[in-house]
């Protein structure tokens, strides 16, 4: 048995000698420099990072037997990774040394590769930006098969984005596969949170602190469920919009399904007291209402409006434009509706609104018809500076779409989904937003294995940023589903 491990022992140690030898160790040897940076996937080159983000780990897409990588901090730490087949893996405990004396900076990486010839061929260094702002550690994101007509595999995954570890939040495979949906958070406070599960265990449930409840928002006054949540920040309320949807499908190749409200509305729901209620609406001329989003001081609703769908109307005809009411929180009553973006006026419509926490900045969607963007290849998103009142296509789009966004809870990084990869399944990005509402070049979320992308088949719906981890599990869903379900009380008092 000894002899065995002896022997085992000797050949590992052979093994790691050649492949050390088989990539050239001397760096005063000739090199032939390209005067290009390499080609990596995911494309890291001049994006700009949070200082507590996991290691960049990429595929070097270039001719070599063996590459040497060298990474460089600006107080000078080294850390140099050799990789025999291009994919370079960045120790985790290294890279956040190196990321510590990066804040405020740049790292930068150095990468010679050798093609068994005379020379070996260097390439141009690649930058990457290092900013001080942290993000919020932990993203929940909807992981899925991009169709539309099963959900066998569903899942809700709570990532920690400072390492690769992640862990399963709900498991639709422990809720009779039934559609998990509208994941929420108060104020990116895991503690308090709730989501949607439709179905024979379908309802809403909320998390608040130690305890999971279940409650039945439909009401015999709505047409369908609550859906589209979004807390108030007091932490009280919450508005949804109920809307009657109707799915269509396309007959050209190119694209795929669409998903269009034939009517909606907005409601408002009191936690505490249990009671559902409509948000009123004092103008004759009837819309429909969707994707309710509150200013982060509370004092207005803001929301995507359409004017009514009827019969014979074309679904490229319905615009929606950005709306809001003043909300008054004593009495919980709104005042009259107010435009903030009239996308109808240049042929276009909007979706997802989102505040930026320190209330300077609001991204939404805007695409050429209806409100639900996922499925628009030219959805672009858009910034309006509060500050000033300015409105721009945000710097951060591609040619594909780009569909749900959120915010940190610092507003210093925004996180959306795009189908920039492939054109089918949504990755999540992240975007620094400077001085100005100025974003620094997106990048994916990095995976210990850098070629997971090109291997998953799934999609990543809803990213939402929270500042730690959540405790519960998929068993706490699952015994949640097995308790009664409390039905709200409708009141018509709004």
């Amino acid at each position: 048995m000894k002899s065995v491990k002896w022997f085992r022992g000797i050949l590992l140690i052979f093994l790691a000698l050649l492949f050390l030898n088989s990539c050239r160790k001397d760096e005063s040897e000739l090199y032939l420099e390209l005067k290009r940076e390499p080609v990596l996937e995911p494309d890291y080159s001049g994006v700009t990072i949070p200082v507590n983000i996991a290691p960049l780990n990429f595929i070097i897409k270039e001719k070599g037997v063996c590459f040497r990588v060298k990474a460089t901090s600006p107080d000078g730490k080294v850390l140099s990774v050799i990789s025999p087949d291009g994919i370079v893996r960045f120790p985790v405990k290294s890279w956040k040394r190196l990321l510590a004396g990066s804040a405020d900076g740049q790292i930068v990486i150095d990468i010679l590769a050798d093609e068994n010839k005379e020379v070996m061929t260097k390439f141009d260094p690649v930058y990457i930006n290092v900013a001080k702002e942290p993000a919020d550690p932990y993203l929940i994101y909807r992981l899925l098969y991009p169709g539309y007509e099963t959900y066998l595999d569903l899942k809700i995954v709570q990532r920690n984005i400072t390492d690769f570890s992640e862990k399963s939040l709900v498991e639709n495979q422990l809720l009779n596969h039934n559609c998990i949906n509208c994941h929420t958070f108060s104020n990116n406070n895991p503690e308090r949170f709730m989501l949607h599960i439709r179905g024979d265990m379908g309802g809403t449930y909320f998390v608040d602190g130690d305890k999971i409840s279940r409650r039945d928002l439909k009401t015999d006054q709505l047409n369908s469920g609550a859906v589209y949540p979004a807390w108030h920040p007091g932490g009280r309320y919450i508005a949804f919009s109920s809307n009657n949807i109707r799915q269509s499908f396309h007959s050209s190749p190119e694209e795929n399904i669409e998903v269009t409200d034939l009517s909606s509305l907005l409601v408002i729901y009191d936690t505490e007291k249990n009671i559902l209620s409509p948000v009123g609406e004092s103008d004759t001329i009837k819309y429909m209402d969707t994707f309710p989003e509150w200013s982060p001081d509370g004092k207005y609703l803001c929301f995507c409006r359409a004017i009514q769908y009827k019969d014979g109307d074309s679904l490229s005809s319905i615009k929606y434009n950005l709306m809001r009411k003043p909300f008054f929180e004593e009495s919980c009553s709104f005042g009259n509706a107010e435009l903030i973006f009239d996308a109808r006026a240049i042929n276009k419509s909007v979706s997802f609104p989102r505040y930026s926490p320190d209330g300077k900045y609001l991204v939404f969607t805007l695409h050429d018809f209806g409100n639900f963007s996922i499925w628009h290849k030219e959805a672009d998103l858009y910034l309006i500076d509060l500050q000033n009142g300015e409105t721009a296509k945000m710097n951060i789009n591609s040619d594909e779409t780009e569909s749900y966004h959120s915010w940190s809870s610092n507003s210093k990084w925004l996180v959306f989904s795009s189908k920039r990869g492939d054109g089918l399944t949504a990755r999540p990005y992240f975007a620094y937003i400077g001085s100005a509402g100025k974003a620094g070049k997106p990048f994916v979320l990095p995976q210990k294995d850098p070629t997971l992308y090109d291997r998953l088949v799934k999609t990543f719906n809803r990213p939402e940023f929270v500042t730690s981890k959540i405790k519960f599990g998929p068993r706490d869903f699952e015994s949640a589903a097995g308790e009664s379900s409390l039905k709200a009380i409708w009141s018509g008092n709004n």
